[in-house]
């Protein structure tokens, strides 16, 4: 467990590196950081190699036992960016605490078995820096999929894949990690785990899952609030659906009332599974020329955007178990007069 700051920097493209000397400039060396969390241009779906791209060339620039969490699709107004989580040798206000998972067989995605690993791995987590449940703001993790060759790989073995279909995979992945998130976190019984995989609609109000092909295991990222004192804050909550303003405007609310300034905002967007938003039918599960998440990116970072007046913001795609259906969580850090 770490006392932390964050600091948010623009990118040239997927494979920019020289936020790095920014972080320099501002008093922090490589080996400071605890996670890279960035935004990539790509698509955000299984063939998505902007985020393969932006792990190869950040993960040899950090300590081996810092995570990176790369979420690929700008749509619309977002703008790529990475967010560093740096640990500081005096109190902040907020902690961190970041670990992996094992590696994951290919059979194992998206069962139970990859959300009782994640579990597993967030309770010692939490045990070994001490950070208690009630402190958690939010639990980011990057979690692997499946791949045309790791379904045939399951085939071979004489297993059977949760899916053939590759982009269902990260659904399945990010549905797992969320089950996991919300284990650990005490929000869903353990034993009812085999009822939520069947049901697929419990949730977490603190998971933000991203899935992804550029790894085996799960980077976990765990931020909590610090009970001593300091200048940083983070509030969480959620939006019932992708049009849910009066959820962030609640939030930033209260940034405003202890007269702060936003530094990032983390946010899962979903196109609502039953095809309405309040009564009225969406189309973003039926385009035929642009995935779900994408149109769901969009949406929701137009709006958080519009109300933060900032576009370099964390906003990623596909909420399965991640706050209520065609919701999601929503994590706001920000800093006040210390």
């Amino acid at each position: 467990m770490s006392s932390i700051n964050i600091l948010k920097y623009g990118v040239s493209s997927p494979s920019d590196t020289s936020p790095l000397k920014e972080l320099k400039a501002a008093g922090y060396e490589p080996g400071d950081v605890l996670a890279v969390i960035g935004k990539s241009e790509g698509n955000g779906c299984v063939n998505d190699f902007s985020r393969t791209l932006s792990a190869h060339v950040w993960e040899p620039q950090i300590p081996q036992s810092a995570v990176t969490v790369f979420s690929g699709g700008t749509e619309g107004v977002l703008s790529p960016h990475v967010t560093f989580v740096v640990r500081v040798s005096s109190t902040t206000g907020l902690r961190a605490a970041v670990g992996r998972t094992r590696i994951l067989q290919p059979h194992e995605i998206g069962t139970s078995v990859h959300a009782l690993e994640v579990s597993s791995s967030i309770r010692s987590i939490l045990k070994e820096s001490g950070i208690a449940r009630d402190q958690v703001r939010l639990i980011l993790i990057k979690c692997p999929l499946l791949t045309s060759e790791k379904v045939e790989i399951i085939k071979a073995a004489g297993k059977t894949p949760v899916t053939t279909d590759t982009y269902e995979s990260m659904a399945k992945s990010r549905y797992s990690s969320a089950l996991g998130i919300a284990i650990a976190l005490d929000e869903v019984k353990e034993s009812h785990l085999d009822e939520a995989i069947r049901s697929q609609s419990t949730w977490s109000a603190k998971a933000s899952c991203s899935s992804g092909g550029e790894l085996e295991d799960c980077h976990i990222l765990i931020i909590a609030s610090d009970t001593s004192s300091g200048g940083l804050r983070a509030v969480s909550g959620y939006m019932d659906d992708s049009i849910d303003a009066k959820a962030i405007t609640k939030l930033l609310e209260q940034v405003d009332r202890e007269g702060g300034h936003v530094l990032q905002v983390f946010a899962k967007a979903e196109s609502d599974p039953t095809g309405n938003i309040r009564g009225n039918r969406h189309t973003m599960n039926t385009d035929s020329d642009i995935h779900s998440t994408r149109h769901a990116r969009a949406a929701v970072g137009g709006l958080l955007s519009g109300l933060v007046g900032e576009t370099r913001l964390y906003v990623s795609g596909g909420a399965e178990g991640q706050g209520p259906p065609g919701g999601g969580p929503i994590c706001v850090v920000y800093r006040v007069a210390a």
